[in-house]
């Protein structure tokens, strides 16, 4: 049975933001990114889906802003007190997030983008920054700490780690195995942010 949206509690701005995200992850998870409909995350919302296409004209955009909204965001990165504790805690948060709904949009964006030239531009740029910026969050206290020089702070320092946890993700699947996330640190991102 389809409930009539018009006869619900109105919600308007984050609330129903919040709704509609919510309700694409949960078709995410349920249905994969092939089978998820602009109409059944409206349904799922309980929101029109006039009320979606205005704000996500495409399928692919309330996806991407769906994912992005559930990822961790800078502000939110850990804070162990150093650096190593603090790089595995992050990646870990990464891997489990590559690992539910996200994840499974990821590989549907990544697919879509690819065979019909839509937005992987934008999708490659906002991975890129949440990630280089919440490394950046957690290099930055290292650096106030003194465990690592400022002059070791470099942007391909920064995308490395995500980067490598995204080439596992995308040619090996999910979930990520814990012991790959310690290794990224230990032999890579470490020895990189603190030896020069």
């Amino acid at each position: 049975m389809v409930t009539d949206h018009r006869k619900l509690p109105r919600r308007r701005g984050e609330a129903l933001n919040a709704a509609i995200f919510q309700a694409t992850l949960d078709e995410l998870a349920e249905a994969g990114y092939a089978g998820l409909t602009m109409e059944r995350v409206a349904e799922r919302a309980k929101a029109s889906k006039a009320s979606l296409y205005r704000r996500w004209p495409t399928r692919i955009e309330l996806v991407m802003d769906a994912v992005y909204n559930s990822l961790p965001t800078p502000g939110s990165a850990p804070d162990t007190g150093n650096l190593r504790d603090d790089l595995v805690a992050m990646l870990r948060m990464t891997s489990k997030a590559l690992s539910g709904p996200a994840g499974e949009a990821m590989r549907g964006l990544l697919g879509e983008a690819l065979s019909s030239g839509s937005p992987l531009r934008a999708l490659r740029k906002d991975s890129q920054s949440t990630s280089r910026r919440l490394m950046a969050e957690v290099v930055g206290r290292a650096v106030e700490r003194g465990e690592v020089a400022p002059e070791a702070v470099t942007p391909r320092r920064l995308d490395a780690g995500h980067a490598l946890l995204r080439h596992h993700f995308l040619f090996e699947g999910s979930p990520i195995p814990d012991e790959l996330v310690v290794a990224i640190v230990d032999e890579v991102l470490v020895p990189l942010f603190t030896r020069g």
